[in-house]
């Protein structure tokens, strides 16, 4: 017998809230759509009394003044209400974290325990809409083409979030990202410290700092998420997370916008300040490199090898032998390059390629070395920076910033941030935004492993 899938009931809602210190914020407005996967069912917006002040800026953002709430329900007039339309659902909503936690806290100053699953549009979003220049719900709908009316009200915000929410559900099509991002209630497993900490965090690109009590760094790692990857350090139960959990007091990150920049700072930031927690990522992070040498008959052999400590003469490096295969293979296939002479095909004739007809024969020396050769060295040229003056432009923490990584003579020379409007391949303009940093074997590996994952980033040789 066949088993029927489950089928998930959604609570999309926005809530806008007074402000002020960490647990002290009040609701003013609440919007509620109880979502069934396909259409809206039912609908609750409300502004609530939230017996305490208003902060300025929030007055500013959103246009509701407490002349606006004095004759609003209060919290335990529309209590009732939230419980009821949020049974058995799923709460969905732009940064959930906030706005769960806003609601558990006035339901526990009503002594009641509001307990509900959780998902994330901002996480989900970068996972199924990857590239975005920001997930903030304002520029993420416009960039996505999804209109919004009353912006920073409960009621239009989370009707953007409906929308989005159904997009995101179209892209999921394997149904195993929303089920694999649905959080479960976890008050009880975080402390209120860390909750406040994952809070006052931004969902950016960036490199983190996990600070004990005495300020010293214990912990050094880069994310496309910090917010996300704190979270889940203080909440998962492996050996290093428990004892992140137990000594962590404070985090602090800074914004990269870039995963290179972000990965190349970690592994600069971890070697100068040893972190006790990052033991294993302080040694080398790859293991095995790609030879080149030339065989008796002329050809230019390719070789995977285990990474060799003295030696600096190779094409580039991997974490491991099975990406180094899987990459080799894509390389034989566009550069129509010999399965025996890149070592994926041991044999004394023909490799398996000429057979079918995809190998030119220098297997069996029917191609001529100076034919082959040059495909070789156009591959080796592509993907080694050896002698080469260039800058790897990426994303920056703006949408009107990027990233500049500079490499001169085949040497990592350091990074920086620039506006859209300058000129960068002015060499003084260039040095005055370029932080030095080491050039070493970890981040060759970092930025050759980086550009071959990602075709589309922007190289310029100067």
């Amino acid at each position: 017998m066949r088993k029927l899938k489950h089928i998930y009931i959604y609570a999309i809602l926005d809530i806008e809230t007074t402000g002020g210190k960490y647990n002290e914020e009040g609701i003013t407005e609440i919007a509620i759509y109880r979502f069934d996967g396909h259409q809206v069912v039912d609908t609750f917006i409300s502004l609530v009394n939230p017996e305490r002040e208003i902060q300025p800026f929030v007055v500013n953002l959103t246009g509701i003044n407490s002349n606006m709430l004095k004759s609003a329900p209060k919290f335990y007039e529309v209590a009732k209400r939230i419980v009821e339309i949020t049974e058995d659902c799923i709460i969905v909503a732009h940064n959930s974290q906030f706005d769960y936690r806003i609601l558990r806290t006035e339901f526990k100053r009503l002594g009641f325990t509001f307990k509900r699953k959780t998902l994330c549009t901002v996480e989900l979003s970068q996972q199924l809409i990857p590239g975005q220049a920001s997930y903030s719900l304002g520029k993420l709908t416009r960039a996505l083409g999804i209109p919004v009316s009353d912006r920073h009200r409960a009621n239009g915000d989370a009707m953007a979030t409906v929308k989005l929410f159904k997009m995101l559900l179209a892209k999921d099509v394997e149904k195993n990202i929303i089920k694999d991002n649905v959080k479960q209630d976890i008050s009880k497993r975080i402390k209120d410290t860390h909750r406040a900490i994952i809070d006052r965090l931004p969902s950016v690109t960036g490199v983190y700092y996990i600070h004990a009590e005495n300020g010293d760094i214990i912990y050094i790692g880069k994310s496309k998420n910090i917010k996300h990857r704190i979270n889940q350090h203080f909440t998962n139960t492996s050996k290093k997370s428990k004892k992140l959990q137990l000594h962590a007091t404070s985090v602090t990150y800074e914004a990269t916008g870039s995963e290179l920049v972000a990965l190349l700072k970690e592994s600069e930031e971890i070697k100068r300040n040893k972190p006790i927690y990052n033991r294993a990522l302080r040694r080398t992070i790859f293991t095995h490199a790609l030879y080149s040498f030339k065989d008796s008959n002329g050809y230019i052999n390719l070789k995977i090898d285990k990474t060799n400590n003295n030696d600096e003469k190779h094409i580039t490096t991997f974490s491991n032998m099975q990406s180094a295969k899987s990459f080799m293979f894509k390389i034989v296939e566009h550069y129509s390059l010999c399965q025996k002479l890149t070592g994926l095909y041991p044999t004394k004739s023909n490799c398996f390629n000429y057979t079918i007809k995809s190998c030119e024969g220098a297997c069996i020396n029917e191609e001529s070395p100076e034919s082959y050769n040059e495909r070789v060295n156009e591959f080796i040229t592509k993907h080694s920076y050896d002698n080469k003056n260039m800058l790897i432009i990426d994303q920056g923490r703006d949408i009107d910033e990027k990233s500049v990584i500079y490499i001169e003579n085949g040497v990592f020379k350091g990074l920086g941030f620039y506006n859209l409007n300058h000129q960068i391949t002015n060499l003084k303009v260039l040095e005055s935004i370029i932080t030095p940093m080491q050039n070493n074997r970890d981040s060759k590996h970092i930025i050759q492993s980086y550009l071959r994952r990602n075709k589309r980033v922007k190289t310029i040789i100067l």
